[in-house]
């Protein structure tokens, strides 16, 4: 600030008055944009724990009672704020990591869920989640509208999100479903012409995601 003053009020430097009002006035512009844009994307970040961070994934049979179940780790995310409040926020998780955690089948079931059969995981090793707009519908749950990407197919999806206080961090906490087929998933589909009864995969797959942030990032 003392660099503008001696610049508008040096001798050497003095410029007729219409110049140095133009001058201020872009100066405040630029000043007001920068407010303007640190208010619309938040006035900080902070990153998850990926670690202490999961996803647990729930698919079954749509005529049997075969369920099965496990993990994902996610590689990076990030919850961007404006005040105390959630505002958006980018995750990525790690496709190369899914385990099956039920005990059955255990290899063979991960090797195909790695396949072009389900996630393809070889030519499409992450998935991302995108959050768009989160509303609190009070202090410790928020409704979000975000994208989800998988296999570069990206759709909205809608969910309800807890939020705990847990010492330094926060814990946030989310159940959803979502229909595999709109992300292009179609193997043994209940909607797949010639699939036998027996062999059809329910189209739902369920998520449970907890992320836990890291203390002061």
């Amino acid at each position: 600030m003392h660099f503008i003053y001696i610049l508008f009020t040096s001798p050497k430097a003095l410029k007729p008055r219409f110049v140095q009002n133009k001058t201020m006035k872009k100066i405040i512009l630029l000043a007001v944009g920068i407010g303007f844009n640190a208010f619309m994307y938040g006035q900080g970040t902070i990153n998850i724990d990926t670690e202490k961070s999961v996803i647990k994934w729930t698919g079954s049979k749509l005529f049997r009672l075969d369920e099965h179940y496990g993990t994902v780790k996610f590689s990076n995310g990030t919850f961007y704020w404006t005040g105390d409040r959630v505002a958006g926020g980018d995750f990525e998780a790690d496709m190369k990591s899914i385990v099956n955690t039920d005990g059955k089948f255990n290899e063979m079931l991960v090797s195909h869920l790695k396949n072009e059969d389900f996630f393809d995981v070889e030519n499409h090793p992450a998935a991302q989640l995108k959050i768009l707009n989160a509303q609190y519908v009070d202090y410790n749950e928020i409704g979000v509208e975000a994208e989800l990407t998988i296999k570069e197919v990206t759709h909205p999806i809608k969910f309800r999100m807890s939020v705990e206080k847990q010492g330094p961090t926060q814990v946030f906490k989310t159940n959803f479903v979502i229909d595999r087929t709109r992300w292009g998933i179609q193997y043994e589909s209940q909607g797949l012409l010639g699939t036998v009864k027996e062999n059809i995969i329910s189209d739902d797959i369920g998520f449970e995601v907890v992320l836990v942030t890291k203390p002061g990032c």
